[in-house]
């Protein structure tokens, strides 16, 4: 077994979390790819039935119990979950994946910003808007945006937030080397019994195809199994702060993997849009830290 230093294993840690954030959004642009054939509705409903499949083998998740007072915090923690990732994917189908995901992290940041008394986050909210501006008001050159597609992206920037308050309140359910793992195991099992009805709906048939089951799978790994996994082996490693700041360049890594995927092309406005909401989140992350230990 080898033995590394501190130092070494953060880096190892901070690069697991970077790997994490690649597969994630290489799994939502293959996702995007399988639109045409299962819709949106179709690959949600494979992606999170595999997911709540894996991490409740995964986290043991049957092992969970849960007192009659946070029924109500897990249910809603649950919904806020399959929600995000659903209005999530109605959003990818209609406006690139990289201003997506910048709007889907404006939910979080708005926690952040309304629960702060720091002057200085007013500079970081000045940011957000100013990025938001680039990516929602067309230019020259530039095409507008689907609004149905920016509306869905703004509701799944509303339930991450929710996702994030409820996850606090049943943040102690969890216990093991996992932590909550089997918490978000169990909501995802929760949710799939809501998800998958309507993904045979919208897809048929072919949803039961071998390919299509595959092709399911495989985005399941992609998009929660292996990043949950790394992202639980680096938090052992990496302080809050730290992790917050390499996750708060998600729409980046989201915009390079359509690009790369799908061939999605962004104008240099747009990138700077991206380009000024993660420097808005990052700002918020290592603030709240530092306030944290004040």
């Amino acid at each position: 077994m080898i033995n590394l230093r501190a130092s070494d294993r953060t880096v190892l840690a901070a690069f697991a979390i970077f790997v994490s954030q690649v597969s994630n959004a290489t799994g939502a642009a293959w996702s995007k790819s399988l639109f045409s054939t299962l819709g949106p509705e179709g690959v949600v409903a494979l992606r999170l039935a595999f997911s709540a499949l894996l991490l409740v083998v995964l986290t043991r998740a049957w092992r969970l119990r849960v007192r009659r007072e946070q029924v109500g915090n897990l249910v809603g923690y649950g919904l806020c979950l399959g929600l995000m990732n659903s209005v999530a994917y109605q959003a990818y189908a209609r406006v690139p994946i990289g201003i997506a995901m910048a709007i889907e992290v404006t939910g979080p940041l708005a926690l952040v910003i309304l629960n702060s008394r720091r002057a200085s986050d007013f500079a970081w909210l000045g940011c957000t808007v100013m990025g938001l501006a680039l990516l929602l008001f067309p230019s020259s050159g530039i095409p507008a945006l689907d609004v149905v597609g920016l509306c869905f992206a703004f509701g799944s920037a509303t339930c991450w937030a929710g996702y994030i308050v409820f996850g606090k309140r049943v943040s102690g359910l969890g216990s093991g080397s996992l932590g909550g793992g089997s918490v978000v195991a169990i909501a995802l099992a929760g949710v799939s019994l809501f998800t998958f009805p309507l993904g045979v709906i919208s897809a048929g048939a072919v949803l039961f195809s071998p390919q299509s089951l595959a092709l399911g799978f495989g985005v399941a790994i992609l998009s929660s199994a292996f990043p949950f996994f790394l992202q639980m082996q680096a938090l052992r490693q990496l302080s809050p702060k730290i992790f917050g700041f390499i996750a708060s360049g998600v729409p980046a890594v989201g915009a390079a993997m359509s690009f790369i995927v799908l061939g999605e092309q962004l104008a240099a406005r747009q990138w700077l849009g991206i380009f000024c909401v993660v420097v808005s989140a990052a700002g918020c992350t290592l603030a709240a830290a530092k306030a944290a230990r004040a």
